[in-house]
């Protein structure tokens, strides 16, 4: 069956219905953004960014696709085969993706590949264009930040943004994120925060610190996002 989900023709499949249920659902849902207008001086310039929102809320993440639209973009994407049609459907999105992951110690030809790949989102948004990263991603812990978002914004000075997202109603996957599946024609929010910056002279530490601070942070916007629709996570009702 895995051998079957990662055949490329599968991969094209998936990607097109992912594609189609994530325009169904900004187009149908009743959106309603909080704090967007901290965006506007970095849409306004020829400034790059960040923007942040947590691995689990991809299948909604096009609610945030009219704002971005308005810059040069691209998604940071696992290059693995669960990320390619996640890939393929963030395409159709006019959201194309730089593919990097983490690569194990001692893998020299992952580990050039990510570095190309980082060298390249530094450069989009060096060139002023808005790098998307789901930190958290691609295999977790859910809503625990890796540091890979704030070594781009600290070398590149650019701002950081994070964006909580929830449905409702809406179903969860089972998977390690707990993807939120929301239904059509429900109500929807989108929570903003920023700009927020890496200070140039932080260190490995600091980082680590900031990542704890920053995950806290993404959690809050994204349970004030869930309030907004009146969203109850089943599991912490329990």
């Amino acid at each position: 069956m895995k051998k079957l989900l990662r055949h490329p023709a599968t991969q094209v499949a998936l990607g097109w219905i992912l594609h189609a249920y994530m325009v169904l659902v900004r187009r149908t849902v009743r959106w309603r953004h909080e704090n967007i207008e901290c965006v506007d001086g970095v849409l306004a310039s020829g400034e790059g960014a960040l923007a942040l929102c947590w691995h689990g809320r991809i299948p909604v993440a096009l609610a945030v696709a009219k704002v971005w639209w308005k810059k040069p973009r691209a998604c940071l994407v696992s290059p693995s085969g669960d990320g390619e049609f996640f890939a393929q459907a963030m395409a159709h999105a006019r959201f194309p993706s730089i593919r990097a992951s983490s690569a194990k110690k001692g893998d020299s030809a992952k580990a050039r590949a990510v570095v190309a790949a980082f060298r390249e989102a530094m450069k989009l948004v060096g060139d002023g264009g808005v790098l998307i990263v789901t930190p958290d991603g691609p295999r977790g812990p859910n809503e625990i930040m890796a540091p890979g978002a704030a070594q781009i914004a600290k070398r590149t000075g650019a701002p950081v943004f994070m964006m909580g997202i929830a449905v409702s109603p809406a179903a969860r996957a089972g998977s390690w994120d707990r993807a939120m599946i929301g239904r059509p024609f429900g109500r929807g929010a989108v929570v903003w925060d920023g700009p927020l910056h890496v200070p140039p002279d932080a260190d490995d530490g600091a980082i680590d610190a900031l990542m704890i601070d920053w995950s806290a942070r993404l959690s809050q916007l994204t349970r004030r996002a869930e309030a907004l629709v009146g969203y109850v996570d089943p599991q912490a009702a329990r």
